[in-house]
């Protein structure tokens, strides 16, 4: 049966959107913000922990895809590989985690998830020297859940294996769009968040 509306997929789609490992790079440390504008660029390259394991259930969850998208950065391409070595992995620079710049904030010291959180919300707030800006992001999340959906149109499955915060502006986009969420977006590594596609006829 097809779907109700031609450009709707076929009942039954879903769509994994999965945060990657643990890098291999110090979470905690207290840093000025200074210090942070080099953590975030050492967090943009550093790899994934060698002891950072996928969950068994997670790796059950994707163990018949046979695709599976990552934005190739190192943390989240070795992330895909330790998950799904099964899989063809399709890398892709959109899925890349949405930016941050450090606040100029002298004698101020603070550990890096602070930094993390204080960052993100001057970026909603407009701060973005030299970076992408919300809107933007907003828009390539839009388009990263396009291209996802293209994959799941005949009532397959997709998994993304990327960006905690990426994922769940993408997430956002889905479920606007009419798809079903369980579980939620939290800042843990290998999280997992499955969308399914509910509306139409059964095929």
């Amino acid at each position: 049966m097809q779907p109700l509306h031609p450009d709707e997929p076929k009942r039954g789609a879903r769509i994994i959107l999965i945060r990657h490992g643990q890098p291999a790079i110090p979470l905690r440390p207290r840093t000025s913000h200074r210090e942070f504008h080099a953590y975030i660029d050492a967090y943009e390259e550093a790899g994934l922990d060698p002891a950072s394991l996928p969950p068994r259930e997670l790796a059950d969850l994707v163990r018949e895809l046979k695709e599976v998208f990552t934005s190739g950065r190192p943390r989240a391409h070795e992330s895909a590989v330790k998950l799904a070595p099964h899989a063809n992995l399709v890398v892709d620079p959109l899925f890349a985690e949405a930016p941050l710049a450090s606040p100029k904030i002298p004698l101020l010291r603070m550990t890096v998830v602070k930094w993390a959180v204080m960052a993100r919300l001057l970026w909603h707030a407009g701060y973005n020297p030299g970076i992408e800006n919300y809107p933007k992001a907003r828009q390539r999340a839009n388009d990263a859940a396009n291209i996802l959906i293209s994959r799941v149109m005949d009532g397959g499955a997709v998994a993304l294996v990327a960006h905690g915060y990426f994922n769940a502006m993408i997430g956002r986009h889905l479920r606007r769009r009419g798809w079903s969420r369980t579980g939620s977006h939290r800042a843990r590594y290998w999280n997992a968040v499955i969308y399914d596609w509910k509306k139409g006829e059964a095929t």
